[in-house]
């Protein structure tokens, strides 16, 4: 695990909330930076998450409760500016700003710029961020196993890749579950042993992730784009938990106070369960968000967000099946490590 250097977390990641009103363009300001991934979800109603990045463009528009291939949404997406987006007057969807309806922007910095890089037998184009261990990477598919380079210079712990150019699954690597694995992200579908298709049976590395021949990852002339996190101390953790059934649920250790945890069921399905610390941040409220699926914010109670981790306080098995076993991806809100720390007690 790589140290993090990041004194205050949100220059890197952040969570803004709003409220859409059918107007005119409008600027979604509050980030702290120039954003360039965006995963959007509207709050009050059914409809699509939405991801836009910067290396392959603001027209471009991915859904992860969805296969759809890259889509052109010009008429909702303008630009990534210094402090947020801007969204366009014609807006008034349900997906990013329809009136009184409330959203959620989760954002994250790469490099606010795209780089080549041939690390891998594939050349690449991405957009990396070294400090906090993300980075955009995108590439065109050979159809035989590859390799494609990330520009992390750390190990990735996990990734998500996305076929662009035609409808697929999103495939899922995360290191608690090895190389010899794969999950979608937008179904519920346990993680299975098909590694060899999806990752060649190889973990990444400081300088590449591998890929098989699976249309997923790696259709010949095809376009893919994948979002790839490094570990770094005190700011994310990409780890694992077992179940017990109890409402005293496990506790996971971050070593911060998360402001983001995404969580799945590893050993059988389940849905995709996104928490952060700005839609409600009181536990146990803390309400969540269905990665794999288009509904509305859901209210039940089912974790504590804590200063050093997170805690289950649900008997269901989709979050706490005993002896089931989940994997998490976790971001800071305040560190336990760097100059600035400051304790930050749990609400």
């Amino acid at each position: 695990m790589s140290y993090s250097t990041i004194d205050k977390p949100t220059d890197y990641f952040n969570t803004l909330l709003y409220t859409g009103n059918n107007g005119s363009d409008r600027s979604i300001t509050g980030v702290g930076f120039q954003p360039d991934l965006v995963w959007n979800k509207n709050r009050s109603a059914s409809a699509n998450h939405n991801l836009w990045n910067g290396v392959t463009g603001i027209t471009q528009r991915l859904t992860s409760s969805g296969t759809q291939a890259s889509e052109n949404y010009s008429s909702e997406f303008k630009s990534f500016d210094s402090d947020g987006v801007t969204i366009t007057q014609n807006a008034g969807s349900l997906d990013i700003n329809n009136s009184s309806y409330n959203y959620v922007n989760w954002n994250w910095l790469g490099a606010n710029g795209t780089a080549s890089n041939s690390n891998g037998s594939i050349t690449s184009t991405v957009s990396a961020n070294t400090t906090s261990g993300f980075s955009i990477v995108s590439y065109t598919g050979t159809g035989s196993n590859a390799t494609v380079g990330h520009g992390l210079g750390s190990v990735v712990k996990m990734f998500f890749v996305k076929e662009l150019s035609n409808a697929n699954s999103w495939e899922v690597y995360h290191a608690s579950q090895g190389a010899g694995k794969n999950a979608q992200l937008n179904t519920t579908a346990a993680f299975e042993s098909a590694g060899s298709s999806r990752w060649n049976s190889t973990a990444p590395t400081s300088t590449t992730i591998s890929i098989g021949t699976d249309s997923g990852v790696n259709r010949s002339s095809s376009n893919y784009i994948a979002y790839c996190f490094a570990e770094k101390k005190g700011y994310s953790k990409f780890g694992s938990y077992t179940g017990n059934g109890s409402a005293d649920g496990p506790f996971a250790y971050t070593g911060f106070k998360p402001a983001f945890v995404m969580l799945k069921r590893s050993s059988s399905t389940s849905d995709w369960y996104m928490f952060d610390s700005k839609r409600e941040g009181y536990n146990v409220d803390n309400d969540e968000i269905y990665a794999n699926l288009n509904y509305v914010e859901d209210t039940a109670d089912r974790l504590d967000i804590l200063s050093n981790g997170f805690k289950m306080r649900t008997t269901g098995g989709n979050l706490n099946g005993s002896g089931e076993t989940f994997i998490y991806m976790a971001f800071a809100e305040s560190p336990f490590v760097g100059s600035n720390f400051v304790p930050n007690n749990a609400r």
